[in-house]
């Protein structure tokens, strides 16, 4: 049985195509790959996984449970976690506090207790202390401990972008879809991101799904990669085979370039 796997997903607005029969699968561990050009459907193909879009046809299969009729936050109860190709972080809370914001699935204090919150020995103290532990381990893992109290606003590009990666981990995903992490970033900034990302498919032993346009980044770290076009299959395969594909050169990068 598949870990993850998409099965003829297809999807329209308005009667165009936005994506057409794809389908993948995906192992327990792995780094899988997405890529095409601009247009392509791949934040689309996000959206259907996360419950964002109701896809038209086709299933979506997480550990051999159908999800593709969830809502997002159903979906990320199960285990499944999401970054944005734009920050969507709340600028005037710190950075504790919103990666705080990632542990509200496993919260069980309710209004009437959150009420009596007088000290650290009440019931809903105690659930804020166990989160706060929690948060402060990816707070470590990452690196962000000078970041920690600051609001999030004032911070560095580089840095929002690692706290919305440390939110998404606060969920303890069991997969972790990465919406071009290294957006708008500088060289140190990508190098820093791919580090990341090895270490919490090895560390962590997290699953990622990964779409991003730098094809360095891509090559670097995918186990395997999916491309797109116009949101059809173009084809499948590990990094070398992908970057040969004459399909794949003349849609991704031009007839005449090469990775």
């Amino acid at each position: 049985m598949s870990f993850f796997k998409v099965n003829n997903l297809s999807i329209s607005f308005r009667g165009l195509k936005a994506l057409s029969d794809i389908s993948f699968d995906m192992q327990k561990g792995e780094i899988f790959s997405i890529i095409g050009p601009n247009g392509a459907g791949k934040t689309t193909l996000f959206n259907c996984i996360n419950g964002i879009y109701k896809p038209d046809q086709g299933r979506i299969l997480f550990k051999g449970k159908k999800i593709q009729r969830k809502k997002p936050h159903q979906i990320a109860k199960l285990g499944i976690a999401r970054t944005f190709q734009n920050i969507e972080l709340f600028a005037n809370m710190n950075t504790m506090e919103n990666i705080m914001l990632g542990r509200h699935i496993f919260l069980k204090t309710g209004l009437f207790h959150g009420a009596l919150m007088w000290g650290k020995r009440s019931f809903a103290g105690k659930e804020e202390m166990t989160h706060r532990r929690k948060v402060e381990e990816i707070i470590d893992f990452l690196d962000l401990q000078s970041a920690r109290s600051k609001l999030v606003g004032g911070l560095p590009y580089g840095v929002q972008k690692l706290i919305e990666l440390g939110r998404a981990l606060a969920l303890e995903p069991e997969l972790l879809l990465l919406d071009e992490p290294c957006a708008g970033m500088n060289a140190e900034e990508k190098q820093d991101i791919i580090f990341w990302i090895k270490d919490i498919q090895d560390e962590m032993g997290i699953s990622i799904l990964l779409i991003e346009h730098d094809m360095t980044m891509v090559m670097d770290v995918s186990d395997r990669i999916l491309a797109i076009n116009f949101g059809c299959s173009i084809t499948e395969g590990t990094p070398e085979e992908v970057q040969k594909h004459p399909e794949v050169l003349k849609a991704y990068l031009g007839e005449n370039e090469a990775v």
